[in-house]
């Protein structure tokens, strides 16, 4: 295989020396907890097929949505014990897949769904907060998150792992547990240093928007920077590679569009990351801004990824390429990710 491994350099990403800008999406999943679970090898291929036809270089996907097919074997405790061989092969698909059609694939293994308290999943919820509460992170990173990466990271496909989704619906949340930022970043800590202790692939943490992603007013501090996570767990492996947040219109009048701002300084300078790592936007309306934040009236989704590339933003990955839900579909950012890969075709495609 080609050296197309995805590094950083000058706070951006690279493929052997020459930039790569995300002109991504999000295909979170096909049929949910499909890795393990209902895996249709056919539509992810066709799929990935026509992102790639559509200029798109990169996905977002689940690869555990809530555990719901039992893919990750986890005591009550919260101990994890290993992984099913169906998840292992159903994944060993998806990379080929991927690096086929060169979608470079961000992995999500935990959501805040994973700790949700709905319906009949009391139980399983349960687990997954004594995962935190009981600091069995060494058993998740052991069983899980080590394997991913030996399995996979020689495939330069597989560019990152996005940690958990969302993590500060863990904390508000009461039915997702409440917990701690403590016991929440030292998973993070202890996965992140699993991962770049075992292999070159990159991490980062989806958070929902600035309030626990940055240092800067109106905030509560970076919950995932260097000195947090080293603080709950002294490794120098423990940090992040990048960051990702997230962004709805609700999100706008606290922190503004990041879209048309840069992602370092305080809003309205800035969307409040720390200059020392690139950032991307990890979700956004796939329908584009919609204009309920002043300076996005009128602004379209092409609009959106222009203005994210202007201003410093180093990819794009709106929610979702498939329609899992209302927020759009590659119907709707199609001519977004055409226009970018027509205009900067040697940054989409650099390989």
């Amino acid at each position: 295989m080609p050296n197309t491994r995805i590094k950083i350099e000058n706070n951006q990403f690279t493929i052997d020396g020459r930039r790569i800008w995300f002109n991504g999406v999000n295909t979170p999943w096909n049929k949910w907890n499909d890795f393990g679970g209902n895996f249709d090898e056919k539509w992810w291929d066709n799929h990935f097929a026509e992102l790639h036809a559509a200029g798109i270089n990169s996905s977002r996907i689940w690869i555990n949505c809530n555990n719901e097919q039992g893919a990750v074997n986890i005591a009550n405790d919260g101990e994890v014990a290993g992984v099913t061989d169906q998840h292992w092969a159903d994944l060993a698909k998806l990379f080929e897949i991927a690096a086929r059609h060169k979608i470079y694939i961000m992995a999500t293994p935990l959501s805040f769904d994973h700790f949700k308290d709905v319906g009949n999943r009391a139980t399983d919820a349960s687990k997954w907060r004594n995962l935190l509460h009981n600091k069995k992170a060494e058993s998740f990173a052991q069983h899980y998150i080590i394997p991913l990466v030996q399995k996979f990271g020689d495939n330069p496909y597989l560019w990152s792992i996005d940690l958990m989704n969302e993590p500060d619906w863990v904390y508000e949340g009461k039915e997702n547990g409440n917990i701690a930022w403590d016991s929440i970043s030292y998973l993070f800590a202890v996965c992140a240093a699993a991962i770049h202790g075992n292999s070159e692939v990159l991490v980062t943490v989806g958070m929902s928007y600035p309030k626990y992603n940055s240092d800067g007013p109106n905030c509560e501090g970076n919950k995932i920077s260097d000195a947090f996570l080293q603080g709950l767990y002294p490794n120098k492996l423990a940090y992040m590679d990048f960051w990702s947040p997230h962004y709805y219109d609700w999100v706008g009048k606290y922190y503004g569009a990041p879209f048309y701002i840069p992602p370092y300084g305080a809003y309205p300078d800035g969307y409040g990351m720390c200059p020392s790592k690139p950032a991307l936007i990890g979700e956004c309306m796939a329908k584009g801004s919609a204009g309920n934040t002043p300076g996005t009236q009128g602004k379209t989704i092409v609009d959106d990824y222009k203005a994210a590339f202007d201003n410093g933003w180093q990819g794009v990955m709106p929610w979702t390429s498939n329609g899992v839900d209302g927020c759009g579909d590659l119907s709707h950012l199609r001519a977004a990710t055409q226009a970018m890969a027509s205009k900067y075709p040697e940054l989409v495609f650099p390989e």
